[in-house]
């Protein structure tokens, strides 16, 4: 399995953007997905998350209201749509999914917000 994540840069405050994760490899596209986030210095942190039935969405409390997940099963990937950014959501963010009792990560997009 093999996660790549893309779109990270540096943002204004108050402006969107989107991140895009795309997986490849013998995983079951009903999987969950997620999205985390380190900033420097801090441990990682969960963001949001996506089930494939429904789909069923959960956010971190940072970000719900200002930030949306959705899934593309049949592209295999996800994308992450943050609004109203903060400096606060600087940070790399990392796209995961669990298969077969493994947790895979992609290397990560680095987002720096600042004016």
């Amino acid at each position: 399995v093999q996660i790549r994540e893309s779109g990270g840069g540096l943002l204004q405050p108050g402006r969107s953007h989107q991140l895009t994760c795309a997986a490849s490899g013998p995983f079951d596209d009903s999987v969950d997905k997620a999205w985390y986030r380190q900033a420097p210095g801090q441990r990682r942190e969960f963001v949001a998350s996506i089930k494939s039935k429904n789909p069923l969405t959960t956010y971190a409390p940072s970000v719900d209201g200002r930030f949306a997940v959705t899934r593309d099963d049949g592209k295999r990937t996800v994308t992450l749509w943050m609004n109203h950014l903060k400096p606060e959501d600087t940070g790399t963010y990392y796209c995961h999914l669990r298969h077969d009792g493994t947790d895979y990560w992609g290397s990560g997009t680095l987002v720096i917000v600042s004016s």
